[in-house]
């Protein structure tokens, strides 16, 4: 079992004005707070792990490979993304977002 506080966990910059903290993980989950910069944004990808989230503060639009599928988040707002659905993220605002993957994404293993 793995946990950390949001208040002393280490920022990483995951591309420019993205920031993420990995809170709580084992095999099976993981939870992550993310903070983006306004006009930040994610490159299209993809991965195994199913995305669970909600948007705490800002607003953000999220892009997909089919249009129909993309959507904006603002606060309040959860959301899920499939295995392997390919997606990306541009911030409209500065924002906070929280999200959990099942199972856990080693990359983001980092304490």
């Amino acid at each position: 079992m793995k946990q950390q506080n949001l208040g002393t966990a280490k920022p990483v910059e995951a591309f420019a004005g993205v920031f993420r903290r990995t809170l709580a993980y084992n095999d099976a989950a993981m939870l992550c707070q993310f903070e983006i910069k306004k006009g930040a944004t994610l490159p299209m990808h993809h991965h195994d792990p199913v995305q669970i989230g909600i948007c705490l503060t800002g607003r953000v639009r999220f892009l997909a490979e089919n249009p129909a599928d993309e959507f904006e988040a603002t606060p309040g707002d959860g959301y899920v993304i499939a295995s392997n659905q390919i997606h990306g993220l541009e911030a409209i605002e500065d924002s906070t977002y929280i999200e959990v993957f099942c199972p856990s994404r080693p990359e983001y293993a980092d304490f």
